[in-house]
């Protein structure tokens, strides 16, 4: 019988998702879910100087905003908690211990000062810094009596010393390594605590997880914990290795370089499922042509074989690209209720028609942080330049820019119904009535209104958000300052 699959996210809480460590997250949950397996949240907080106040709620936010809802984990609890880590330690020691007596792992009663000998004369002689196994072959009474006169001691992981460990990586294919190569790690530090290598492999064991999704800069670890999961006898989980992401073709992406957290992201006013989507796509293509996907969409398309062994750049363009598409498909509704906040925030007086505001903003949207230079002639009238009344296509000049206006002026005062509908009516009976094309009329229109050459919607539009008595106004001044 299969296992059932189940996968992990496993952050540490430092204050920061940043794209790579959510796409890892992505992946783990796309995994467990495409096969009705499960996905569990861990939190990893033993490095306690890293440890950030709050940083765990930024966790569980982004993951819930995300739409990545975990099975297990710290909040909801599950069958082998608990499942943050430092509520685990008491744990780590007995399966230590367990190594040495099996003869995988040994006490190490070497200190610092030595340690740092060894390191030093290493380097000297350009030599990989390695411990030099100096308590490997103590006698049992030679090490019980070190025990019995407390002398302080690690537990290191007894790597064999001959041969190869190879292991199988779902991107890269078998790997190999010289078992001489390999360092006698820590398991179990002085203070009694697990190393993040020794840690990870039990509590995953625990946990029953069947697959690892982890960045490739843990290839290199991959064969020590191989060789600890043999030394207790434990299934071999799958790994898949992901190539970072990067901001460039030399640089990865980090906070120290300021860029974008998906906090970042959504407070510039990107919508969760357009970063969902464009992450997934950094480092793993689809087999069609397809690009726009739902989560649930991606749930059924994602395959381990489309993911890529060559790292993935982050490219701005393109999720903003994502983003618009997104935002195009939100009905008028959901984008008045994300758009609104951002308009408000922007515009203090009153918006006549914040309906048609939302309609004409909505297609010159890529993201929702654009909104505010778009809306910023609701306030105020910009001061503008008169030659902006020229306009090569509509055949103005700000001489008929000035006739076109006192022609409209008399019609839009005399106007009852201000929506616009109304305004649309009355304007283009105006402008059947003159004779004139209707860019000769709509034009000087636009821009005594706005001040603006680009606007969201056309004069008839303007005019029906800024409403009667503010529009009558700005046609007034456009009037006063052509004449």
């Amino acid at each position: 019988m299969e296992k059932r699959v189940r996968t992990r996210f496993a952050p540490s809480p430092t204050g920061y998702m940043h794209i790579g460590n959510l796409r890892t997250a992505l992946y783990a949950y796309l995994i467990a879910k495409k096969q009705d397996g499960d996905f569990i949240l861990r939190i990893e907080d033993t490095d306690q100087e890293r440890y950030v106040e709050g940083a765990v709620d930024v966790i569980y936010n982004t993951l819930r905003i995300a739409g990545l809802n975990w099975d297990e984990g710290p909040d909801i609890g599950g069958p082998v908690g608990p499942y943050v880590q430092s509520e685990r330690m008491g744990m780590f020691k007995s399966y230590a211990e367990e190594l040495v007596k099996k003869g995988h792992a040994y006490y190490c009663f070497c200190d610092k000062e030595r340690l740092d000998s060894v390191r030093k004369a290493q380097e000297e002689a350009h030599m990989d810094p390695m411990y030099d196994r100096h308590c490997r072959e103590l006698s049992p009474e030679e090490v019980e009596e070190k025990l019995r006169a407390g002398v302080p001691y690690v537990i290191r992981q007894k790597m064999p010393l001959t041969g190869t460990t190879t292991f199988h990586d779902e991107i890269y294919g078998d790997i190999s390594v010289e078992n001489s190569t390999l360092d006698d790690q820590v398991l179990i530090k002085t203070d009694g605590m697990p190393t993040y290598n020794f840690a990870n492999v039990v509590d995953d064991h625990l946990m029953g997880i069947t697959h690892i999704v982890r960045g490739n800069e843990y290839l290199s670890s991959a064969p020590k914990y191989n060789l600890l999961y043999q030394a207790f006898g434990w299934d071999v989980p799958v790994y898949i290795h992901c190539a970072p992401v990067m901001k460039d073709a030399s640089h990865k992406l980090s906070k120290r370089n300021g860029d974008a957290s998906f906090q970042d992201l959504m407070a510039k006013g990107y919508l969760p499922e357009a970063v969902i989507n464009y992450i997934c796509l950094l480092g793993w293509a689809p087999t069609g042509e397809q690009e726009i996907y739902t989560l649930d969409e991606l749930k059924q398309a994602f395959t381990l074989t489309g993911i890529s062994k060559s790292p993935a750049i982050f490219d701005g363009m393109k999720l903003k690209a994502i983003n618009a598409k997104y935002v195009a498909k939100l009905s008028p509704e959901q984008y008045a209720e994300i758009a609104m906040p951002y308009i408000k925030d922007a515009v203090k007086r009153q918006i006549a028609d914040e309906a048609l505001l939302c309609h004409v903003l909505q297609p010159r949207t890529e993201v929702f942080t654009d909104i505010a230079e778009q809306v910023d002639f609701i306030d105020v009238l910009p001061e503008y330049d008169l030659e902006m009344y020229r306009h090569k296509k509509m055949k103005t000049t700000p001489e008929t820019a000035l006739e076109a206006l006192q022609k409209v002026l008399p019609v839009l005062e005399a106007l009852e119904d201000w929506s616009a509908d109304g305004i649309h009516t009355a304007v283009f009976g105006l402008i059947e009535q003159l004779g004139v094309k209707n860019g000769w009329m709509l034009w000087p229109i636009r821009t005594a209104v706005s001040g603006k050459q680009c606007t969201p919607g056309g004069g008839i539009e303007l005019c029906a958000i800024l409403g009667k008595e503010e529009t009558l106004s700005r046609i007034r001044t456009g009037i006063e300052r052509l004449s």
